[in-house]
C-alpha cells in the first residue's frame, strides 16, 4: 500500500501540466473579456450573448469528445493497445464539430426575434457565424488533447495553450482596435482571433502526434459505440450546466446588455479558480480509469479520496481570497462603475459557491473514471433545472435581486449536485 504522498504526486504529475493548459484557456477567455471591455460595453455585451449560444451548442461535441481519455485509460488498464484509436478519435470529434457548426449557423436567423437590444443583434450574428466555422479547429485540438492525456502526455499540449494566450491577445489587439492597414473590427476581430487560434492549436497537436508516435489507420465500430455510451451522459451534463449558466446571460441580456456583461464577468471569475479542480478532475478520471480497468480497487479509492481533498482545499483558499478582496478583484476587469456595482452585488455568493464547485467537478472525475457517467447527467439535470433556474428566476426576477438572486440559485444547486453524487459513489465504493 502506497503512502498518501504517492497518490498526491501521481495526480499532480498529470494535473499540473493540465493546470497550465487550463490557465491558458482561462487567460485566452480573460484576454477576450478585457479587450472587449476596453473596446466598449456594447462589444462586451455582444460577445457575452453570442458566446452563450455558441458554448451551449458546442457542449454536445465537447462532452462526447471528453469520453476519449477515460475510455482509452480503461482500455490501457485492460492491457489493450490504444494507439490504434488515433484516427477514429479525430473522425469522431470532427463529425460532432460538423453537427455543432450546422446548428450554430441555423440558429443565427433566430437572433433578431429574441428580444435583444437592436444595436447588439448584428454583432451577435457576426460572432456566431465565424465561431461556427472555427468548430473544426477546436474539435481537432480537443480530440488530440484527450488522446494524448490517455497516455499521460500532458506537458506539450498544455504548454501550447499557454503560448496561444499571447498569440490570442496579440491578434485581439490587432483585429479589434486595428493596426496599420488592418482596420478596427470590434466583435468580428475577436471572432477572427479565436478562429485562428483554434486551428493553430489543432494542427500543432496533429503534427506533434505524428512526430511522437507511429500511427496507423484503424476503425472499430465498437469504439464509437463506447465513446457515445460514456460521452453522451457527459455531453448532456455539460449541456445542462452550460445552458443553465448561459440562460442567465440571455435572461439578463434581455433586461439590459450590461447585465449580460456582468454575468460573463462573474463566470470569468469563477472559471479562473475552477481550472485547478478541473485539472485535478481530469487526472482523477485517468488514474481511476486505469485502476478500474486493472480492477485495482485500493488504488481506485485512494486516488478518489486524494483528488477530492486536493480540490476542496484549494477552492476553500480561493473562497477566502474572494471574500477578502472582492473590490480589488472586480476592478481588474472593468472600469465601468455601473458594471462594477452589478458584479459586486453577487461576488460574495460566488465566493462561497467555489467550494461546492470544486467538490462536484472532482466527484465527476471519479464517475468518468469508473464509467458511471449517467449519474453526472441526472444530478446536473435535477440540480440546475429543478433547483437553480426556477429559484434564480424567482429571486432574480420576481424579488428583483437580479444576478445575486440567480447566483443564490446556483449555490443551492451545487450543494444538491454534490449530495447526489456522494450518495451514488458511496453505494458504488461500498459494494
Amino acid at each position: 500500500m502506497h503512502k498518501p504522498i504517492y497518490y498526491i504526486k501521481e495526480i499532480l504529475k498529470i494535473a499540473f501540466p493540465i493546470i497550465l493548459g487550463n490557465l491558458g484557456f482561462i487567460l485566452i477567455g480573460i484576454g477576450d473579456v478585457i479587450v472587449a471591455g476596453r473596446h466598449s460595453t456594447d462589444t462586451f455585451a455582444a460577445i457575452s450573448i453570442a458566446a452563450a449560444f455558441v458554448n451551449c451548442i458546442m457542449t454536445i461535441a465537447i462532452g462526447l469528445t471528453a469520453s476519449i481519455s477515460p475510455l482509452l485509460s480503461n482500455y490501457k488498464g485492460e492491457g489493450k493497445q490504444i494507439k490504434r484509436y488515433f484516427y477514429p478519435s479525430i473522425k469522431f470529434a470532427l463529425f460532432w464539430a460538423l453537427v455543432s457548426c450546422i446548428i450554430i449557423i441555423a440558429f443565427i436567423p433566430i437572433i433578431p426575434y429574441m428580444g435583444f437590444e437592436d444595436k447588439l443583434i448584428k454583432p451577435i450574428q457576426q460572432y456566431m457565424f465565424i465561431s461556427a466555422l472555427s468548430t473544426f479547429g477546436g474539435g481537432l485540438h480537443h480530440s488530440l488533447k484527450e488522446f494524448l492525456q490517455a497516455f499521460e502526455i500532458v506537458l506539450f499540449p498544455n504548454l501550447l495553450t499557454i503560448f496561444c494566450v499571447f498569440l490570442n491577445l496579440i491578434l485581439n489587439i490587432i483585429f479589434v482596435f486595428g493596426w496599420g492597414i488592418i482596420p478596427s473590427m470590434g466583435v468580428i476581430g475577436l471572432a477572427i482571433s479565436s478562429f485562428i487560434v483554434r486551428y493553430f492549436m489543432g494542427f500543432a497537436l496533429l503534427l506533434y502526434c505524428h512526430k511522437l508516435m507511429v500511427l496507423r489507420n484503424y476503425s472499430e465500430k465498437g469504439y464509437y459505440k463506447n465513446l457515445v455510451k460514456i460521452g453522451l451522459p457527459i455531453a448532456m451534463a455539460i449541456l445542462i450546466e452550460f445552458v443553465a449558466f448561459n440562460s442567465i446571460v440571455i435572461i439578463m441580456g434581455k433586461i439590459s446588455g450590461i447585465y449580460a456583461a456582468a454575468q460573463n464577468l462573474l463566470c470569468t471569475l469563477t472559471t479562473m479558480t475552477f481550472m485547478i479542480p478541473f485539472a485535478i478532475s481530469n487526472a482523477i478520471a485517468v488514474k481511476t480509469g486505469f485502476a478500474n480497468g486493472a480492477k485495482n480497487t485500493e488504488d481506485l479509492k485512494r486516488y478518489s479520496y486524494t483528488g477530492v481533498s486536493m480540490s476542496v482545499i484549494f477552492m476553500a483558499i480561493c473562497t477566502i481570497i474572494y471574500l477578502s478582496f472582492p473590490k480589488f478583484i472586480v476592478a481588474i476587469f472593468t472600469p465601468d462603475p455601473e458594471l462594477f456595482k452589478i458584479v459586486m452585488s453577487a461576488i460574495i455568493i460566488l465566493g462561497i459557491y467555489q467550494i461546492f464547485d470544486g467538490l462536484q467537478i472532482s466527484l465527476s472525475g471519479i464517475c468518468k473514471g469508473i464509467k458511471q457517467t449517467k449519474i453526472i447527467m441526472i444530478s446536473n439535470l435535477i440540480a440546475y433545472w429543478g433547483i437553480s433556474i426556477p429559484l434564480g428566476c424567482f429571486l432574480g426576477l420576481k424579488l428583483k435581486m437580479y444576478l445575486s438572486g440567480f447566483w443564490t440559485g446556483l449555490l443551492c444547486s451545487s450543494i444538491i449536485l454534490c449530495t447526489i453524487m456522494i450518495v451514488k459513489l458511496k453505494k458504488y465504493f461500498i459494494k
